[in-house]
C-alpha cells in the first residue's frame, strides 16, 4: 500500500491530502484504509526520502504532503525558479502580489494607495495565474473587493500559511548582508 501512497503524492501537483489519499486508494482498490494506516505510511515515505542519496524528500504543506528538493539544493533551484519567476511575473506583479500575501485581505484601492500607481493589469494577471483569489466584500461604502492569496500561492512558494512569509526585520537582514551597507545609509 505505501508504494501506491508514494505513487499518489509523486503524481500530484499539488500537497495531497490524507483523505485524498483514502478516496483514491477506496476507488482504486476496494480498499478502505483508516486515517492512522495512511499516516503510518507516509511518515515511513518521510523517514526513507530523509537518507542523503535522495535530492528530494516528502514535506507537509497546505494542510497535505508533497515532494520537494532537500535544502542543500536550494542554490541551484533557487536560480530556476528566480528565472521561471522573472519570466511569468512582472515587477508590478511582484509588487501587488507581496502587498497581498502581506495585508490580505485587501481592496485594489488599498493596494494602489501603497503602490502610488493603478493596478488593474497586474491583479487580473494575477487572479489568471491563480496567484490570488477574491475572498469577500469590504464593510465600507462602495463593498469594494477583497483580495487574499490563493492555496496555489502557497504550494508556489512552498509555505504552509502567509505566517510563514518573511517578517520586515528578516527582510532588512538579507538587504544588508546582499549588498553590505545597512538600510540607514541607504
Amino acid at each position: 500500500m505505501q508504494q501506491h501512497i508514494e505513487a499518489l503524492i509523486f503524481a500530484s501537483d499539488s500537497p495531497l491530502t490524507i483523505e485524498e489519499i483514502q478516496v483514491c486508494i477506496k476507488k482504486l482498490l476496494g480498499t478502505e484504509l483508516s486515517s492512522e494506516q495512511i499516516q503510518t505510511d507516509i511518515d515511513a515515505l518521510v523517514a526513507k526520502y530523509e537518507d542523503e542519496q535522495f535530492s528530494f524528500h516528502i514535506i507537509p504543506i497546505a494542510g497535505g504532503y508533497q515532494f520537494f528538493t532537500k535544502n542543500s539544493y536550494e542554490p541551484t533551484i533557487a536560480e530556476f525558479v528566480k528565472q521561471k519567476l522573472n519570466k511569468k511575473l512582472s515587477t508590478g506583479q511582484l509588487e501587488c502580489l507581496s502587498i497581498i500575501a502581506y495585508k490580505h485581505p485587501v481592496s485594489k484601492s488599498d493596494i494602489e494607495q501603497i503602490r502610488g500607481v493603478n493596478c488593474d493589469y497586474a491583479i487580473q494577471k494575477l487572479l489568471e495565474k491563480d496567484l490570488i483569489i477574491i475572498s469577500g466584500r469590504s464593510e465600507s461604502a462602495g463593498k469594494a473587493i477583497l483580495y487574499s492569496v490563493s492555496p496555489y500561492f502557497l504550494n508556489y512558494f512552498g509555505i504552509n500559511s502567509t505566517a510563514d512569509l518573511p517578517k520586515l526585520k528578516e527582510i532588512e537582514v538579507i538587504e544588508e548582508n546582499s549588498i553590505g551597507i545597512p538600510n540607514e545609509v541607504l
